[in-house]
Order: C-alpha cells, then sequence, then structure tokens
C-alpha cells in the first residue's frame, strides 16, 4: 500500500477543478434548494447549457469565446422558463420529476444525430478554448505549487479562476440570502401560503430562484467545460445532479459554507476511497481462503456503494450535514 501516494492524491483533491466545480453547482442548488425549498434534479442541464454556451461560440457563431457568456445566460433562462411556467405553481414534487426530466432531455437533444451541426452530437465540441489558454500568465511545459499542491501551467490558471468564481459567488449568495429578497425566499421554503397571504408573489420569487441558481451552475458548466477543453454531452447526466446534491447534503443546505466545503469533503473522500481499493486490488485482487472478494475491475462499482452507503448514514444520523441546520432542510414535498 503506497499511502504516501493515497494522501497525496486526496488532498490534491480537496482544492482540484472537480472540488471547484462542483462548489460552484451546489452554490446555485443551494439557492434553489436550500433557501427556497425548489427540489431541482436537473442542474446539470443548467451546467450543460453553460458548457454548450461557451462551447458554440467556436463551433457554430465563430465568435469570441467572451460572447459564450451571454449566449449560455439565454440558454438558462429560456431553459428556466421552459420548466417553471408549468411547474412552479404545483408541489416540490412535481418540480423534481420535470427537473430530471428536463436534464435528461437536454442531454439527449445536443447528442442527437439531427443537431450534430450546432453541438456536435455524441463526440461534443472541441478546441474551443484556445482564447482561455492564451490568457494563462503561467508556463503550460512546467509545473507550479508545492507538493501535494503542484499542477501544469493550465490547470494551475483554470484553478485559479474557478475558486476566484466560487469567491465571488459565494460572497454573493450570503449577502443576497440576507437581503430582503433572500428572506422571502426562506419564507417561501417554509410557508408559501403565509407568504401569499402578506401579498408577496411567490411564483415570481420561485423564478428569480430558478433562474439565479441556474446562471451560478452555468459558470460551473464553463469552469468543467474549459479545464477539458471540450464538451461532452454524456459529462451533464443526471447522475452530476445527484453527485452535487450529495455534496451540497454533506456539507449543509442553506448554508454558503456548506455549498462549498462540502464538494471539498465529498471529493476527498471520493478519491481516498478509489485510490485505497486500488492499491488493495493493485497484484490482481482481494480473496480470502481462495474466495474472490474485490477484482480491479470491481473498484468503480464498489466506489459508488460505499458512497451510497455513506449517504444513507449521513441522512439517517445527520441529515442536515456539517453546517446546516436540521430545521432548514426542504425534504417535506410542499
Amino acid at each position: 500500500m503506497d499511502w504516501l501516494k493515497i494522501l497525496e492524491n486526496t488532498v490534491s483533491s480537496l482544492v482540484g477543478i472537480d472540488a471547484a466545480y462542483f462548489a460552484l453547482a451546489a452554490l446555485g442548488l443551494n439557492i434553489q434548494f436550500g433557501y427556497t425549498g425548489l427540489l431541482n434534479f436537473g442542474q446539470a442541464a443548467f451546467m450543460a447549457c453553460g458548457a454548450y454556451g461557451i462551447g458554440m461560440t467556436a463551433q457554430y457563431f465563430d465568435v469570441s469565446m467572451w460572447y459564450g457568456i451571454p449566449i449560455a445566460l439565454a440558454f438558462v433562462v429560456i431553459l428556466s422558463l421552459l420548466v417553471g411556467i408549468p411547474t412552479l405553481r404545483l408541489r416540490a414534487d412535481y418540480l423534481a420529476i420535470v427537473t430530471i426530466a428536463t436534464a435528461e432531455i437536454v442531454r439527449l437533444f445536443v447528442r442527437s444525430v439531427r443537431f450534430k451541426r450546432f453541438f456536435g452530437g455524441s463526440d461534443g465540441i472541441n478546441s474551443f478554448s484556445t482564447q482561455f489558454r492564451d490568457l494563462s500568465p503561467f508556463d503550460p511545459s512546467k509545473q507550479y505549487g508545492v507538493r501535494p499542491f503542484q499542477y501544469s501551467g493550465y490547470t494551475f490558471w483554470t484553478l485559479i479562476v474557478a475558486w476566484c468564481l466560487v469567491g465571488v459567488f459565494g460572497v454573493v449568495v450570503f449577502y443576497l440570502m440576507r437581503s430582503p429578497w433572500g428572506r422571502v425566499l426562506k419564507a417561501i421554503r417554509e410557508d408559501e401560503d403565509a407568504v401569499r397571504s402578506l401579498g408577496k408573489n411567490v411564483y415570481s420569487y420561485k423564478m428569480q430562484a430558478l433562474v439565479m441558481g441556474g446562471v451560478i451552475g452555468m459558470f460551473s458548466g464553463m469552469v468543467f467545460a474549459l479545464d477539458r477543453g471540450s464538451v461532452q454531452p454524456d459529462n451533464y447526466s443526471r447522475d452530476v445532479t445527484f453527485y452535487v446534491l450529495t455534496a451540497l447534503v454533506l456539507g449543509g443546505v442553506a448554508k454558503v459554507s456548506g455549498s462549498i466545503v462540502g464538494p471539498m469533503i465529498f471529493w476527498g473522500l471520493y478519491v481516498f476511497s478509489d485510490n485505497t481499493l486500488r492499491e488493495l486490488t493493485r497484484d490482481g485482487g482481494i480473496s480470502v481462503f481462495g474466495v474472490g472478494l474485490l477484482q480491479k475491475s470491481q473498484v468503480g462499482p464498489v466506489n459508488y456503494m460505499l458512497i451510497g452507503i455513506g449517504l444513507m448514514l449521513l441522512m439517517t444520523f445527520r441529515p442536515q450535514g456539517i453546517f446546516g441546520n436540521r430545521k432548514e432542510m426542504a425534504l417535506d414535498g410542499r
């Protein structure tokens, strides 16, 4: 067992690009779910809007990468209206059904052969991040940082941009939720009928929360696409939303700190478990008295099983997460 390698990979993942873009997605989901009580299972669709918005600048529109932000914003607003108009007047469980279906529809839509000219089909979109790479002040052939926080020049540049976005949106969400607008959202989560009786347009506030959370999720998708240098439709499957939701619940709903620390811990645990299992099965597998318990090819599924068990234990013993307040959990389907 190479424990030094396992610990280095684990510590590195705490601030890695996966933790950063999950933190952005969790901040957006926290506005919708944690603060407003909207059970959104389709955050991956908003992330895809950001990724394809910035990817299509080179593939289809042939314009500067920076035009990807308004293009993606338009995608997010259109998607929010399509999802929110027919469902936000209904109970939260209907929204959950619609959003998970919407995320899958978006994924199948962008990977379809009919629209391959615009979205690249199953091959996705490539070669659009050159302008972003050119902005990097770091030499891509060199390593920056100290072990275990050591990254190539381009990865280091992407990490700086990603965590700066996390910091900016974290501050924005923190102060928004302490504004009159944010207090109305939290009141809607607790009892929307009481808010409606005070003359507030609950439907309008819900739509605003859906769009705002989607916009932050959009930037998450952009960061992920710029880091990979490509947009692949299957990177925005329904599984991504549940990983983000798991990370958010782990950190604590209705807490900005939970949105940021939760994804860091989630990826740390994920990488630690994955690396440990791979080290254990490095010589072919684990056997007891000649009976094979774990093979190298089974590491991935077993790791997902461990995450699932951990989530069940979390929801049983501490459903509010590390920083959350149990009274602010929005799981009653209102």
